[in-house]
């Protein structure tokens, strides 16, 4: 990012078992994706917590994609205490759907237009009708429900063709983990969008299909247990296997029994490169 009078600003970011979590609050990750799309400077935005962390453990090209993203906010409270325990007091929370929601009401992107793409079939244009309901102005230019499955050949075509006729200013992809963000890496460049931008269960939340867990458990780090009790069957090895294991080795590297090295990209593309001055440009 710049400042105004034109000189790159480096922006920090807690190093979270080897993920590069930009140590941003809600109105900074907001304000910069308002910038990315002024300035048609295309790219992704990740919100990450502990899944995506450990899933990064196990696949290196899932952190080698967090390492390339515009923008990697925290989607979960222990990604935010180890930032907090690396100096970085002023890292908050950034939720997903919280975070699509603060998106599509900021003043300063009303005249952006919006791609829904991803949920169970029939979601997104329920998400749709949802957004609508709750922003009377909100541009929405189109939903694509992909299959379980990655695009063949014939759906690569369609979905291009489709987004290259709306070209949205924003995708919204509301995929899980890790799938949404190998869907971004690879599909970023492809499409005629300016940026993507992961929700996970963001669908699911604004729809009505999932129930948001209380405020209290959210701050004390609790959602992943309201989310359990919601979805057991599915959830239960994401939680009951990567949650300990989170913990053990974020204790490792904090008592520097461990280090944890951030991928060559994080290391040397970390500030945010967005104009503060750039104005939205006509189509």
């Amino acid at each position: 990012m710049t400042d105004t009078s034109g000189r790159n600003v480096r922006h920090p970011h807690a190093n979270v078992l080897g993920v590069g979590v930009h140590a941003v609050n809600m109105a900074f990750a907001v304000k910069t994706i308002a910038d990315a799309v002024a300035a048609r400077s295309k790219g992704y935005v990740c919100a990450t917590g502990v899944h995506g962390v450990m899933e990064a453990q196990r696949d290196p090209s899932l952190r080698k994609i967090f390492s390339r993203a515009l923008l990697v906010v925290p989607d979960g409270m222990p990604t935010v205490w180890m930032g907090h325990l690396q100096g970085l007091p002023q890292m908050r929370r950034v939720f997903g759907p919280d975070l699509m929601l603060e998106v599509i009401g900021d003043t300063a992107l009303r005249s952006c237009s919006h791609f829904l793409y991803g949920g169970d079939f029939g979601v997104a244009q329920q998400l749709e009708a949802s957004l609508r309901r709750r922003f009377p102005r909100v541009r929405i230019a189109g939903t694509y429900a992909p299959p379980f499955r990655p695009l063949n050949e014939a759906e690569r075509a369609e979905l291009t063709e489709l987004v290259d006729r709306l070209r949205p200013d924003i995708i919204w992809v509301g995929l899980s983990t890790p799938k949404q963000e190998h869907f971004m890496a690879e599909y970023s460049p492809r499409l005629n969008a300016t940026l993507m931008i992961g929700v996970g269960a963001a669908f699911d939340f604004h729809t009505g299909r999932l129930k948001d867990s209380p405020r209290w458990m959210k701050s004390c780090g609790l959602q992943w247990l309201h989310r359990l009790c919601q979805e057991p069957v599915r959830l239960w090895k994401r939680y009951l296997v990567n949650n300990p294991s989170f913990l053990a080795q974020a204790a490792l590297q904090v008592t520097g029994v461990r280090r944890f090295e951030l991928d060559a990209d994080q290391s040397t593309n970390d500030d945010l490169r967005v104009s503060r001055n750039a104005s939205f440009r006509s189509r």
